[in-house]
Formats: structure tokens, C-alpha cells, sequence
């Protein structure tokens, strides 16, 4: 007779986490907000388009904008939900559908509150926001030492997204008119979205959704203040740090066309920003690996700070835009920290909710720090008092982050020793014949 199988002498599948499909996992995922971040900036463009097809002011023409961005906003919390409950596949492939959907039905509209309903509505709450932060929780389920440079990759889509889509349109309507780039727009959602969620399929490997759950009810790594009240400051944190951040990136080209130096020099700095984004995005996301989320939210958000006041006395091109490449590497570091600061509190099957909440209020702080900082340079007629306010603002999001330092006893401020890469590359004892 056979002897049995001596199951405890059998090698124990090795972890996903960190591993080389992970990090397909986080390509995929940054070409899908890359693609579907094509939301978030296509409505800018369009801005005088629609100023001049259906007849309306600035503000009216205004109004697309705004509708996509509260559309992400709300959209951000209903993805989430979708994601913790069905997967990630499955908003994001509703939200490719409906930008399909969105843009095709914006091509053939003739009435504004039409178009503003398929921005707001399908390209935004549905389809954009299908791609921003149900992919940044999703990814965070697959890191474990290399949680903070994932989740700033991904997040870093939307800022690839700014620095491509807007010249790639531009150019396209200047062509074919906005009616057949927005036909086209659609069609490469529809067509080029589905085939990466074909490196989604895998479920989360165990280990790292039951260490944040243990976490999360055992104690073992206590948050700072209780749940609610530090889901409450995190939401406040994202709406401060944003009104922030937005006076720079809303109100940059009209500053350079108030101190006459030109609509184009002021949309350069914009790229710039956008593009150093990326940059910051993923110097801060490794600083993250290292020094820990809230560490790294503190000192980005000290550096936008600084960068706000740097405005202030530069009104010369050539000072615009230094000051303007500094804000870019600054503030790319702040959102992707609070996705990973809820992952290490928070229960790992409420990530996608609890994410996007935060992201919403990221949003919101966008959309309303725009509005102040007009309604400031209309009182004043100065953009001097708008740059202090996002100061102030700055200000508040540093203090929550103290406060949540404070509250934790000052956690992890101590760089490990330096590795060798290559000991730290996914691809090392994954493969056959890795050096």
C-alpha cells in the first residue's frame, strides 16, 4: 500500500504579492487611466467649442468641465463599491462602455444640458472615474514592500492622461472638427480599455487583503484615532490640499495673460506641471516604500506649500515657470499617500470605497479651489490673495497630517539601508537564468 501524501512536506505556492504578474498587473492598469483619464482634460479643449456651437458665455461654456469633474467625484465612491463587491474588471468595463456611450452621444448633440449630461453622467461618473480609483485600491492589494510606488504609478495615469490627451485633441479637432474626434475618442475607449482588464483576473493574493483585515480588527497596527474620525480627517485633508493645489493648475494660464506674457506661455507651465507630476508621482511613491504614508503626505504638502509662496513674488517668464516646474515635482507626492494610508488602517475588502471617498474629496477640493481663487482675484483683482489662500488651505491639510503623526506617536521616519536594485527587482528568482 502506498504511504500518503505527506502534505506538509509540499512547497507552499509562492506569494503573488510584489511578484512579476503584479507588476503587469500595475502596467495594465496605468494604460488604463491613461486611456480613460482622457475625461478629465478632454472637456477643457472643448471649452471654446462649445462657447461658439451653442452660443453661450465662459461660464455656460464653462459648465462641461465642472460636470465631469462632479461626475468623478460621485463616480469615484459608486466604482469603488462595484470593485469591492464584483472585482475590478467590473466597473471598468462599464465605464468603457459608457464613455463609448458618452462621447458618441456628445457628437450628435445639439443641446447643452445634453452634452452635460453625457460629461457628466457617462464620461465622467461612469467611465473616467472607473479608471482612477478602483485601479489605485485594486493595485494596492497586489504590493506589499513596494505598496507606495504601485499606488503612485497608477495614479500617475491621470497625469499621463494631461500631458497627452490635451495637444492629441487639440490637434484632432483643429482636423476633423470636435464632433468626429469626439466619434473617435469613443471608439478608441471602447476598443483599446477591455483588452488590458485580461491582466486583471487573478484575485488578490490572500496574505495581503488578511493582513490589512487583521490589522484593521485585531489591533495589531492600531490607527491613529478611530476609523470614522480618521476616515473623516483623510476626507477633510483631500479637500484642503486640493483647493491647494488647484490655483496654480485652474488659474495659471489666465495669470500669464494678465501679466501679459500669453495664453501659450501659461499652457506650457501647465504641461510642465502635469508632466513633472509624473516625476513626483514616483519619487514620492518610493520615499512612501521607505518613510511610511503619512511622512511622505507631510513633506509633499510642506513643499506645495512652499511652492504657493514662491508665487507670490514671481511675475517674470522666465521665474513662472521655475516656479511652476517646483509645484509640479511637490505636489505630485499627496493623493497616492492617502490610498496607501487606508490601506494600512483600513479593511482590505472596503478599500475601493474607502479609497474613493478620499479621491472624491480630492475632486471636490479641485473644483471648489478653482471657484475661490476666481472669486478672490474678482475681489481683488489680484491673484496675490488667491495664492495666500491656497497657503492657508496647505496649512490645514499639514496640521491633520500632524495631528495623525501625533496621535500615532511619530511611526517610521528611518530610511533602511541601501540595497543593491537588483536584489529588489520583481524579475530576480521569479524567472529561469535571473542574474
Amino acid at each position: 500500500m502506498a504511504n500518503p501524501v505527506d502534505t506538509a512536506a509540499r512547497p507552499e505556492k509562492p506569494s503573488e504579492a510584489d511578484s512579476v504578474y503584479a507588476w503587469w498587473r500595475l502596467v495594465a492598469s496605468i494604460m488604463m487611466g491613461s486611456i480613460g483619464g482622457v475625461g478629465l482634460w478632454s472637456s477643457v479643449v472643448l471649452l471654446p467649442e462649445v462657447e461658439s456651437q451653442f452660443d453661450v458665455d465662459r461660464s455656460a461654456a464653462s459648465l462641461p468641465y465642472t460636470s465631469v469633474m462632479i461626475g468623478i467625484m460621485l463616480g469615484n465612491v459608486l466604482m469603488g463599491r462595484l470593485a469591492d463587491r464584483f472585482g475590478v474588471i467590473t466597473p471598468v468595463l462599464i465605464g468603457s462602455i459608457a464613455m463609448g456611450v458618452g462621447y458618441a452621444g456628445a457628437a450628435f448633440t445639439t443641446n447643452l444640458w445634453l452634452l452635460l449630461f453625457f460629461q457628466g453622467v457617462l464620461i465622467g461618473g461612469l467611465g473616467t472615474s472607473s479608471t482612477f480609483g478602483p485601479l489605485i485600491a485594486a493595485i494596492s492589494h497586489w504590493f506589499i514592500r513596494r505598496r507606495g510606488i504601485a499606488v503612485a504609478l497608477v495614479a500617475s495615469g491621470s497625469y499621463i492622461a494631461g500631458t497627452i490627451w490635451p495637444p492629441v485633441v487639440e490637434a484632432m479637432m483643429e482636423t476633423l472638427g470636435w464632433r468626429d474626434t469626439h466619434l473617435i475618442i469613443a471608439a478608441i475607449c471602447v476598443v483599446t480599455i477591455p483588452p488590458f482588464t485580461l491582466a486583471l483576473r487573478r484575485k488578490p493574493p490572500r496574505e495581503t487583503m488578511e493582513a490589512t483585515d487583521q490589522a484593521a480588527g485585531s489591533g495589531r497596527r492600531p490607527a491613529p484615532v478611530s476609523l470614522p474620525v480618521l476616515q473623516a480627517l483623510l476626507f477633510l485633508a483631500g479637500i484642503a490640499c486640493c483647493i491647494a493645489m488647484s490655483m496654480p493648475q485652474v488659474h495659471i494660464v489666465a495669470y500669464c495673460v494678465d501679466l501679459d506674457l500669453g495664453k501659450a506661455r501659461g499652457a506650457e507651465m501647465l504641461s510642465i506641471m502635469l508632466g513633472l507630476g509624473v516625476v513626483s508621482r514616483i519619487g514620492f511613491g518610493m520615499l512612501m516604500d521607505r518613510i511610511g504614508a503619512l511622512w511622505t503626505l507631510l513633506l509633499s504638502s510642506s513643499l506645495q506649500a512652499l511652492s504657493l509662496l514662491l508665487y507670490v513674488p514671481a511675475d517674470g517668464l522666465y521665474s513662472l515657470y521655475l516656479v511652476s516646474a517646483l509645484f509640479g515635482l511637490f505636489q505630485g507626492g499627496i493623493v497616492p499617500t492617502y490610498a496607501v494610508i487606508i490601506r494600512e488602517y483600513f479593511p482590505a475588502s472596503q478599500a475601493g470605497t474607502r479609497v474613493g471617498l478620499v479621491l472624491s474629496a480630492t475632486m471636490a477640493g479641485m473644483a471648489l479651489g478653482g471657484w475661490i481663487s476666481g472669486e478672490i482675484f474678482d475681489l481683488t483683482l489680484s491673484y496675490t490673495a488667491a495664492f495666500l489662500n491656497g497657503f492657508v488651505w496647505n496649512l490645514i491639510n499639514m496640521a491633520i497630517v500632524a495631528l495623525l503623526l501625533w496621535r500615532g506617536r511619530l511611526p517610521r521616519l528611518s530610511l533602511p539601508r541601501p540595497r543593491r536594485l537588483l536584489a529588489d527587482a520583481p524579475l530576480v528568482g521569479r524567472w529561469p537564468g535571473a542574474l
